[in-house]
Formats: structure tokens, sequence, C-alpha cells
């Protein structure tokens, strides 16, 4: 019988060879957050996995969170991508950008001095790390109606920019505690505005992102990463099971091609729900060896599986999986920052 995990499969309009994605992995490698020729090499080296997500990309000089991370918003970024997508093309594969706006985790230091923005004026826990160490996270500014309108248009105006850098498509980035989180979660969103209050106030966001992202470059091109639960980044939602079941069931009014999906177990049965209600062709992420992946693509709960640290130590992880052979382990010294060093460095198997 054929194992599931390396026949080919489409999501919206991108074809994949085998259905191994390469799931989103910060790196912070993009000095000036310009995308690299060293970037365009670790990309391509991975080439193999039915489609690789980048690491986030921020859509707006605002959303950097994070210190030399990439972004859609510059003619130079949209060059340094081009080369990545070029080399990711050169060996058949498929690549979607991830659009990150990080929101409330963020700092001045790392947004050229830009405020840091989120639904709400209220500060995560927690320190961001910047030139000059580390440091707290800040009280952000509370988005203006006005200020929403323009953060949902950079969204739209970063998939364009991927479609010109040569990218498949993009991922618009609502897990893990950033924005679209942020406006997801109470704790965060404390809005009493259209934005803020109900799961279909909250809500509204993100299904604003996604709007405005299928009409720039059609939804086809255009998934959502979502992350049901996750209390990373200081988020918390005592009503998720109320607040995701809108959601999904507003995602089954949409034509995109692919919900990703990760996240821990809770009380009900997220996937299952998300399928039922969205009708959406799934990626699942989170803790998946070859054999899990394959009992959860035979039963129909996916059409994809996302593998993160596999795909960062090992370049040709669809072949390890495919021989069962040993991984290479990954060296977290080197996950952030850097050069080639656990970067590009990590050994392939012999032909």
């Amino acid at each position: 019988m054929t194992d599931i995990l390396f026949t080919p499969t489409t999501l919206g309009d991108i074809p994949l060879a085998n259905r191994i994605v390469m799931a989103p992995m910060t790196r912070s490698r993009a000095p000036g957050n310009v995308p690299t020729p060293l970037m365009a090499t670790y990309y391509g080296q991975r080439a193999g996995a039915g489609l690789i997500v980048t690491e986030g990309t921020s859509p707006s000089a605002d959303g950097l969170g994070y210190i030399t991370i990439p972004g859609l918003f510059s003619d130079a970024q949209v060059q340094g991508w081009r080369g990545v997508t070029e080399a990711v093309h050169a060996k058949g594969g498929r690549i979607v950008a991830q659009i990150m706006h990080t929101g409330r985790i963020s700092h001045p230091d790392n947004t050229g001095g830009l405020p840091v923005v989120a639904p709400s004026a209220v500060a995560a826990q927690g320190q961001m790390f910047t030139a000059g160490g580390m440091k707290p996270l800040p009280v952000p500014e509370a988005l203006t109606e006005a200020g929403i309108e323009r953060v949902i248009g950079d969204f739209a105006a970063a998939a364009r920019n991927a479609v010109a850098a040569g990218f498949d498509g993009i991922e618009i980035h609502g897990a893990n505690g950033y924005l679209v989180t942020q406006f997801l979660a109470p704790n965060a969103n404390r809005r009493e505005d259209r934005w803020g209050g109900s799961a279909e106030n909250r809500a509204r966001f993100a299904l604003a992102v996604l709007d405005a992202s299928i009409a720039a470059i059609g939804g086809g091109r255009v998934g959502i990463r979502l992350s049901p639960g996750n209390p990373f980044n200081d988020i918390a939602d005592p009503a998720v099971e109320e607040t995701y079941t809108h959601l999904f069931r507003e995602l089954g009014k949409r034509d995109f091609a692919y919900l990703h999906l990760l996240g821990p177990k809770l009380d009900f049965d997220v996937p299952g729900l998300a399928k039922r209600l969205s009708g959406a062709r799934l990626i699942l992420n989170g803790g998946y060896d070859r054999d899990r992946a394959e009992v959860d693509l035979a039963a129909g709960r996916a059409e994809a599986i996302a593998f993160g640290t596999g795909f960062l130590a090992n370049p040709d992880l669809p072949e390890r999986l495919r021989r069962r052979a040993p991984l290479n382990a990954p060296d977290s010294a080197t996950f952030y920052g850097g050069d080639a060093k656990g970067y590009t460095d990590y050994p392939a198997l012999a032909a």
C-alpha cells in the first residue's frame, strides 16, 4: 500500500508533490529585515517538502516584533525574497510566505521607534530581545479604527508583494499569540467596539485580514494558521471552544487554500470541529512522526502534516522519512541569529 504521506495533493491553487509541509520557524537571519542569499540556500535545501511555509514575515515596520526577522513591505525585501522563491522553484518545490504582525509582542527598539500596537493597551508578560539586550514587553497602543483598517491593508499589500516575489501564496499567521490571536483572545482584547467583546466581534479582525488577502491575490493562494487554546505569549481564552466554533463556521463561508492548525490538546476535538464546520483542507502540526502522520492522513483528519524542528536539522527530511533513516539532532544554540552554522551546514543523506 502506498504511504499517503508521499502522495501528491492540492491545497487551493497550490499543487504539492507530497503531503509533508515545512512548518514556519523563525531563524532571525535577515539583517535589516531583508532576506539574504544564505536564506535562499537554506530554503532551497528544503525544497523536497511538498510545501514550505516561511518564517514569520512582517507586513509592516510596526509588525517587526523580533530583531532581524524579514518583512514584505519594501522593494528590497521583495527582491530578497525573489532569490528564495527562485531557489525553491528551481528544485521543484512550493513555498508560501507566512505573514506575521506580532502586535504587542514587540518593542520600539525592534520597530525603528514606531509604537507597538495591539487591540488594547494591555502588556503581555515577558521580555523581548533587542539590540540593547532583553527588555520588558511594553504597554502597547490600542489601535484606532483607522489603525485597524491600515493594518488589514498592510496584510493585503504584503500578499501582493509575496506574489510579486514569486511565492505560490501566503499563510496568515493567526496563531501563537501574535496580533490576529490577540484580537481573538479576551485577555488581550478588551475593546468595547465592533472589534471586541463577543466571539463574533473578536473574530472580526481575523476574518477581515483573510477577506482582504483573498481579494488581493485570490483565495486559492491564501492559507491561515490558528492555534486554539495555545497560551503562548500570554494568551488566555476561557471560552476557547465558543470562540473557535464561531471562527470555523465563518471560515466555512469563504473559499481559501487551507487551514493550518497547531496547539495543545483540548477537551474538544479541534481538527474534527474545524473540518466539520469550515470544510477546509487541513494541515496539522505538533509532534508528528511518520507513523502518526499516516494515521491522521488515513483517517481523513488532514490533507497534509507539518514538521518543524525535524526540517531545521534535516534539509532532506522527506527522504529521511521515506527511508526511515535516522535524523540529525538540532543545535538549539544556533536556532536564532548567526550565520551558516546550524543553518545550512546540516548534512543530507548519501545518495
